[in-house]
């Protein structure tokens, strides 16, 4: 087994401030950033930032999807959602840059061993920046 990850980086023109904010609530910011490979979201518990229990399945191709069980912590201007269900975490952190934000996303996993684990490594992180980016796309409208 080894760790797979795939990170994506986005410049916003919203203060860090402003850009942790619309990044922290689950109620009604994230649903509409998030693109088509996140089915059934729901906020289970709080909605609001650190303590926030999100629910969603990610289909990451035809063949592959994961129920996501996202718990939410926050700390400076990092974001942090770790998936009950695995070893899935994404991290979400924000930087100053110029008059507005940088925002990096991203996700990383214990892969599996073996061929899989091997094309797993190779494939999975390209198809998961393309969703990244099209999350991080979105967010950059919601911020305009």
């Amino acid at each position: 087994m080894g760790q797979v990850s795939a990170s994506n980086s986005i410049t916003v023109a919203a203060t860090p401030e402003e850009t942790l904010a619309a990044l922290t609530d689950y109620e009604s910011v994230r649903p509409r950033i998030l693109g088509g490979q996140y089915l059934d979201y729901r906020v289970v518990e709080g909605g609001q930032g650190d303590g926030t229990v999100a629910r969603w399945t990610l289909k990451a191709t035809e063949k592959r999807s994961r129920d996501v069980e996202a718990t939410v912590s926050v700390s400076g201007n990092t974001i942090t959602e770790a998936d009950s269900n695995s070893s899935l975490v994404t991290t979400w952190a924000v930087a100053p840059s110029g008059k507005g934000s940088t925002v990096t996303m991203t996700t990383r996993w214990r892969g599996a061993g073996g061929v899989g684990g091997f094309f797993e490594r190779t494939f999975a992180p390209r198809g998961l920046e393309k969703i990244q980016a099209q999350v991080l796309a979105k967010l950059e409208r919601e911020l305009a």
